[in-house]
């Protein structure tokens, strides 16, 4: 497949994602009338099926990553080149961008925004590194024995890792950076954004480790 077309899918199915994250939290919170528990459900329910949608949607032609750390570990693991990685965060950090503005469109809200929602507690970063070691060792384990399931298991991890994370498990960085962009329900202070980017990436590293003990 053509690196071109890797991109594109890459980038659409990127903002696919983060249309799903930023539109529910919206819907989730504007219908919930203050429950906080009812606009989670909504959020992460939608957002896991919104996931297995996407991965079995791009999965065969770019691997669908939608995320930087997941293409950082499959550089480690060398099935893509140095120059794949780095044009593919390229395109997965512009397609959340896009799919965040473009759900400011269709909910009526102003399109540029800055979040004012602080996640930048110790606990969430830690949250954050335990969600995307959990997410990477479920992407390079699962498929071992059937790789048929592993979408859906990426999925149900992404919803379950909503609930049992006090960060509500953003656990990548491309999104990390577009959910900065967005003062609803599933926004992030930009001055915690870095924070939790460094422990995604952290996270990633030691899932890739531990991994190789399960694959040798």
């Amino acid at each position: 497949m053509k690196l071109s077309r890797r991109l594109f899918a890459e980038f659409l199915g990127t903002a696919g994602l983060l249309i799903v994250v930023v539109g529910s939290g919206i819907m989730g919170e504007t219908l919930a009338h203050g429950n906080l528990a009812i606009a989670l459900l909504a959020n992460s329910l939608a957002t896991g099926a919104g996931l297995y949608a996407l991965i079995q949607t791009f999965g065969h032609i770019s691997g669908a990553h939608f995320n930087p750390a997941v293409s950082l570990v499959e550089w480690l693991r060398k099935k893509i080149f140095a120059k794949e990685m780095c044009v593919y965060m390229i395109a997965q950090v512009t397609g959340a961008i896009a799919g965040v503005l473009l759900t400011h469109a269709m909910f009526g809200h102003k399109i540029l925004q800055l979040s004012s929602r602080d996640r930048g507690d110790f606990r969430f970063l830690l949250s954050e590194a335990v969600a995307t070691f959990g997410l990477i060792t479920v992407i390079t384990l699962s498929g071992k024995k059937n790789v048929e399931t592993a979408p859906l298991a990426v999925a149900m991890f992404i919803t379950s890792a909503y609930w049992c994370t006090s960060s509500t498990s953003f656990a990548n960085p491309a999104v990390t950076i577009a959910r900065s962009l967005t003062d609803t329900f599933s926004g992030i202070l930009w001055t915690g954004a870095s924070g939790f980017i460094a422990a995604q990436f952290i996270g990633a590293a030691l899932a890739y480790s531990a991994s190789k003990v399960f694959s040798r």
